[in-house]
This record gives structure tokens, sequence and C-alpha cells, in this order.
């Protein structure tokens, strides 16, 4: 069986384009050579910076021959029929077979394709890859129509069994495929032939390129940790700037130096992120200080003079750009210094959305929710509303405008430069969070409130204006804020979302009212509201709700709805859209559902142990959600557990097909002395037990205890059915045994519904 090799040499393929170049030429080319009949053992696909390579090995030397048969028409079928089916199989009428069935003589093709040689399907395979490989950016060169990511300069298609190696005869615009490569572009040995994948690695390192992207990491890692170890430092990790930088170099040289003491003092992570940012160096650690003192950038050649030269450049465009830093730094401490009444004055004139406001807005909605929100966390809510108002002042510093990654983290160095408190410091900090699903999340009180009332306004804002996820589409990451904000509830504290939720979308349709209500609006709204008005106004205006009008809007817009008049329409106008405010409340409820679902889901939960939790009272609480889900689903895993449930929907089903027929509700009256049997009478004691244990239970939300004493129930209720008929023929019986076995559901019902759950 023959292994294959192809090598696909360009101009530099960018770093962030090359995992997913390296995945598609893999699959793209497998996957063709599947379809057309071959098979193979094993592929592997590998870039650098100039080239993107795959390696095939036990490849099938030829397809196997296809033999087809299709059904066709009747043979007294309309000649129309007839030449429609040739035209599809490409036969004449001669070439068909004519077979007997149950319904007459029908039409058989019999299309017989011969087996083809791997390096005919090869060829063909690749240059349709080529032609159509999914880069995300693309270019074309010359006069050619191909199109590459940067211009492709050549091509190895090889076959090697054991007669030989043997270049697979293909041709792409012009670029014929060879047995011929290049190593590095400066200390490479020139064009070289190579024979096969294990001759192609040995000659590409001798031509100094390192073909595997794992092994040019941990290359690239483990100099940058000797340089910093001789030195008496440290590495901070960065695995995604890892990959990056691997992906930059095909011979990887790292290099370390020093950042000039004048730069010491900014923030470790203005100096982490300005580095990564603009020049891909990691940052080296002093780990008696901790701080950024050091950096390792990664050269692509071994210079002569161990590269001196290239660390002085490097350290020349560092200082350039850390000055801009330090320049930012000390102008934002200013600001900070003062108070930061400069940034908030600026955010005034930041639209966060056009129907939602602008950021100063926001600020004000979130710092009244977190005030609301702090005494269900644990927080003070004076710091809380503190935290809030502070929270967003950094995206007018001059560093977040920067490096937009550093907003939040800056937030906190300017609190504590204005003299905040740490807890209010650090909640300008962490409110952000969490950011994603590897993201931590807060603990500290203000910095949950704080976290919980931002991401609340922008679901509420969003849903006030009907700007919902839809599909794959979420361009505001709603999801991810709802995700947050099942992550942030405190396990050890009772947050009911629904008032939360309505608090929020009061503030939105008030801010509605307040600012976007056109004078045409309120001409109808003084209008329709006159009549309701005091005497005194209708003294005042003589009964013309115009006058009114005239004399009443200009100040509303002026005095934003502070006068006697104003206020009262604004009362009226909010009363209205209650019932609104409850149905998106419940709405955006059901959203939060959704992604507490997919958060549970991959702790391990089952969706139908979830939805059995959320059909119960109190749903908004996610907290009592997630404990009541996790003690279900550990209790379903016990034999006990499992087996109560089939005995929990035995007598469901039989209680509800009774209750159907009879068009009654058995649902009260089970008395123990018309049990007939030791099994009832068992029965009976045990769901009193159950019950005295269970009520207490659920009060102090202690559903472990309370899903125990259910399931304790499983024995009693087996040996209940085991011995006992429901439907006796004595009414009185059957109708006291219906009612014990609502007992049964309605104790298991007050846990969880049941019903709910599959098996």
């Amino acid at each position: 069986m023959p292994d294959l090799l192809i090598e696909l040499f360009s101009e530099e393929i960018p770093a962030r384009m090359q995992g997913k170049a390296r995945e598609d030429l893999r699959k793209l080319v497998t996957d063709g050579l599947v379809e057309a009949g071959l098979t193979y053992a094993s592929a592997g696909a590998f870039s650098t910076p100039r080239r993107l390579v795959l390696s095939v090995e036990g490849l099938t030397a030829e397809s196997r021959p296809v033999r087809e048969e299709r059904k066709g028409p009747s043979t007294s079928a309309p000649a129309q029929a007839v030449e429609g089916f040739l035209r599809s199989t490409g036969l004449t009428l001669d070439q068909l077979e004519r077979r007997a069935d149950k319904k007459g003589e029908t039409f058989y093709a019999v299309v017989e394709k011969p087996g083809r040689q791997a390096a005919e399907i090869v060829a063909e395979v690749l240059e349709g890859v080529i032609r159509n490989f999914p880069w995300p950016k693309s270019m074309r060169w010359g006069s050619g129509s191909l199109r590459w990511v940067r211009p492709l300069q050549s091509i190895i298609c090889l076959l090697s069994d054991e007669t030989g190696a043997h270049v697979v005869p293909m041709s792409v615009d012009g670029i014929e495929a060879g047995n011929v490569t290049e190593g590095h572009r400066f200390m490479g040995i020139g064009r070289f032939v190579v024979s096969g994948f294990d001759d192609y690695v040995v000659k590409l390192k001798r031509a100094k390129v390192v073909l595997d992207t794992a092994e040019r990491e941990a290359a690239i890692w483990q100099g940058a940790q000797n340089l910093a170890f001789a030195a008496g430092m440290e590495v901070v990790a960065d695995p995604g700037l890892l990959t990056e930088v691997a992906g930059l170099v095909e011979w990887p040289v790292p290099l370390m130096g020093r950042i000039a003491d004048a730069f010491l003092g900014l923030p470790p992570e203005v100096l982490q992120t300005s580095m990564k940012e603009h020049q891909k160096f990691f940052s080296v650690r002093n780990p008696k200080t901790g701080r950024i003192e050091g950096f390792v950038t990664v050269a692509n050649i071994e210079a002569a003079d161990g590269g001196e030269v290239i660390l002085k450049g490097n350290q020349k465009v560092l200082a350039a750009r850390l000055s801009d830093a330090k320049f930012f730094w000390e102008n934002d401490l200013r600001v900070a210094k003062a108070g930061m009444g400069e940034w908030v004055e600026g955010l005034k004139a930041v639209t966060f959305h056009n129907k939602l406001g602008s950021q100063a807005d926001r600020i004000d909605r979130i710092a009244a929710l977190a005030r609301e929100i702090a005494p269900l966390v644990g927080a003070d809510a004076d710091d809380a509303e503190r935290a809030a108002r502070l929270a967003k002042l950094d995206l007018r510093s001059a560093m977040v405008g920067e490096f937009p990654e550093l907003q939040g983290v800056m937030g906190r160095y300017y609190a504590l430069e204005a003299g905040e408190k740490a807890s209010v410091a650090d909640a300008a900090r962490d409110h952000w969070r969490p950011k994603g699903e590897s993201d931590s999340v807060p603990v500290e009180p203000v910095s949950v409130a704080v976290a919980l009332a931002d991401k609340i306004d922008t679901l509420t804002g969003f849903w006030a204006i009907d700007e919902k996820p839809t599909g794959s589409k979420d361009p505001f990451a709603l999801r991810r804020a709802a995700l947050g904000v099942v992550r942030l509830v405190p396990s050890n504290r009772t947050v009911k979302l629904v008032p939360i939720l309505q608090t929020a979308l009061t503030s939105h349709v008030a801010y509605e009212i307040r600012y976007r209500t056109t004078a045409e609006a309120m001409r109808r709204i003084i209008e329709r509201e006159f009549e309701n008005l005091s005497e005194a106004f209708h003294n005042q205006y003589g009964q013309g709700w115009e006058r009114l009008f005239s004399d009443v809007y200009p100040v509303l817009r002026e005095d934003m709805w502070q006068s006697e008049l104003g206020q009262g329409l604004f009362d009226k106008l909010l009363a209205r859209q209650l019932d609104w405010i409850a149905d998106v409340a419940s709405d955006l409820l059901s959203f939060f559902h959704d992604r507490l679902k997919v958060y549970l889901r991959d702790q391990g939960v089952r969706h139908d142990i979830i939805d059995a939790c959320l059909a119960m009272p109190g749903n908004d609480d996610l907290t009592l959600l997630v404990k009541r889900a996790a003690a279900l689903s550990e209790t379903l895993k016990t034999e006990d557990g499992a087996n109560l449930l089939q005995g929990f929907k035995r007598a469901n089903n039989i209680l509800s097909q009774a209750e159907a027929k009879d068009g009654v509700e058995y649902s009260f009256g089970a008395d123990v002395k018309f049990a007939e049997t030791e099994e009832e009478r068992a029965l009976f004691a045990a769901l009193d037990k159950a019950e005295a244990a269970i009520s207490p239970a659920m009060q102090a939300e202690d559903f472990g205890t309370a899903m125990a004493a259910m399931a304790a129930l499983r024995g009693p209720i087996d040996a209940f059915f085991t011995a006992v008929q429901v439907n006796s023929d004595n009414e009185i019986i059957r109708r006291n045994r219906l009612n014990l076995l609502h007992r049964i559901r309605a104790v298991c019902s007050g846990v969880a519904d049941l019903t709910r759950i599959e098996g």
C-alpha cells in the first residue's frame, strides 16, 4: 500500500489561520479519497509559516470496481419516461435489461465502473481541494485564476511504495506537482528532492525547519524557561501566545531581554498586554518582587552574534511602545486622583445603544439595580452602588482606549488611586466576569452585586427593545451574559430573579417614557388623560387640553418629568406597562432556564431531571433549582430512587386512568381504617413518616433529606402493588386505595415533577 505526501508551499500563512487550515486539508483530502473509493490507515496534517503538509499512510493502490443496479420504469411505460431513465444512466435502450416482476416486465440498468488508480484519484481530489480551499481570506496574483491565502509557489504530491517514490502528475494554474521543496528562507540549503514523509521531515530539519507545530511550541517554551531560570526569573505562561508565535517561525530561537527601569513602575498587566499585542513577547516575572522585568522574544534565525542585534532592535521598539503606555498611565492617574469626574462627563457622550441611551444612562440603571441586589447577596448597598458608578469609567481612559482588553483591570487601579475602598475597586475589575465558560467567577459580595446588575441590565434592555438572540446569531452576546448570571448567583443565597428582572425592565420602560416620548405622543397622552387630571388643572386651563399641552410640554422636556403634572402622567404611563413587564420578565426567565439546562448538562445532570425541577414553584431561584436538580440526580442514581420512580409512575397511571374514567378527582379521604392488608397499612405509615420528614426539609431547602425520605417509600410502594389490587370490587375499598395513590403522587410531587422523568 502506498503512502501519500502532499506539501503546498507558499508565502507566509498568517499564524491565526494555520490550525484550521491543517484540519481542513486533512479532512478535505481524506474525505475526497474515501468518497472516490480509496481507504487509508492514518493521516496527519502539519503546518509552518510557509507550508501546509499532509501525510497519508496505508493508502490503497486503486479503488474497487463498482457494479450498480438501478430499477427503471415498466417496459410498457410511455416513451418519455424511458428516455428520462436512459439520460440519467447514460445508457442506450439496447443496454437495459428486461426483468419480470409482480407487476409485469421492468427495465433495469446495470452500470459497471472499473477501479481507478490511486494516482488518478489523488490528482483529481487535490486539484479540487486547492481550487476550493476554505481560507477566511485569500488572494489572486499574476494572471491566473487560482486564489490562495498567499501566492502558492510549489506543490509536492508524492506516492511512495516498495518500488520507490512517484510524483503524481497534476497541475494547478501552471504549477506542476513535483518532489522538490526548500527549507528555511535564510538558513536553508537550497532546493532539495524528497522521497517520502520520513525523508521529508529529516531533510527539512537539516534545512532549519521544524515541521511539527507541537515540537516548535515545546522548543519555544523550554528555551524561554531556560533563559528565565538562568536569570533567576520565570516566564508568565500564555498558551494562546505560544501557539501564535509557533506559527510565526520555522526555526524558533528564544532570546531574552530586560525592560528599562523607567517602565518597571507600570502595572504588570499593562506591560504584559503591550508586549503581547504589539510585539508577541512573552513576559518574564521576578518571583521576588512580582514585577514584570523582562521579556522573551522568539527569532526565526540563528544569528552569528547570538541575537544581540535582534534584541537591541526589539528593545528599541519596545521602549517606544512602553513610552506611550507610560504616558497613558500618567495621564489617567491625573484624572483618577481628581475623582474621575472628567470620565463621568465623557460617558454621557458615549452611546451604548441608540434605543437604550448612553453609557451614563446605563450606569444610572446599573447603580440602582446593584443597590437592590446587594442585600440579596450579602453586600453593602452603598458600596455596591458606588462600585457600579465607577465600574465603567475606565472606558474613557487612554489606557483602555489603547488596550480594550484591560477594561476593568485598569478600573481597579484608578479606583484605588481615587481613594476608594478595596471592595469597590475590586468590583470595578471583576464586574465583567465571567467573560466565558473558562473564566472564573467573582465571589466577593460587592463584585457579585455589580456583575449581576451589569448583565441583567444588558439582558432586560435588549429584551425590552426586542433584540433577542435568534438561531446562531447573538451579536450582543446575550447567551453569554445569561450564563454569567447563572454562574454568578451565590450557592448559599436565595436570589429570586423575577422581581429583579421586573425592576430592571421598569427602569428601561421609564427611560423610554422620559427620553423617547415625542411631541405628538405627548399630545395624545395629555388628550387622553385630561379628564383624569386634578380640578385645579381644569380650572387653570379652562377645560382646554390644547392650551395645557402648549404650556406643559416644553416644561416637561426641560425638567425631565419632575413637575407635578409630569410625574402624574409618568406614573399613569408606567402603570399601563406592568402587564407587559411581567410578560417580558417571564420570557426572559425562560431564556435563563435554557442557559441553566446547558450549564447543568455540562455537569452531568440529565435534561429530564432539569425539566422535573423547573416545573416546580419558585423556579426563578436558580440556587434552589441547582440544589434540587443535583439532589434528584443523585437520588435517581440509587437503586431505591430508580425503583421508586417506577412505583410512582405506576401509581400515577392507575390514578389518572381512574379519574378520567370516573370523572372525579381522588384527592381526599384515604383512611387507614379501610385498609385490608398489612402492606396497605404499612404504606399508610410510610407516607405519614415521609410527609413528616419532607415538609420541614423542603422548608429548610434541604433537598437531600427530602429526596432520601421520598426514596424510602420504594419498599412500601413495591410491597403494596405486589399484594394489593387497587380496583377492588368493593367501591369503598377502591376509592380509599385510589385516594392512597393520590397521597403517593402528592408526596413525590412535592419534591419534583416526576412525571417528566423518562424511563
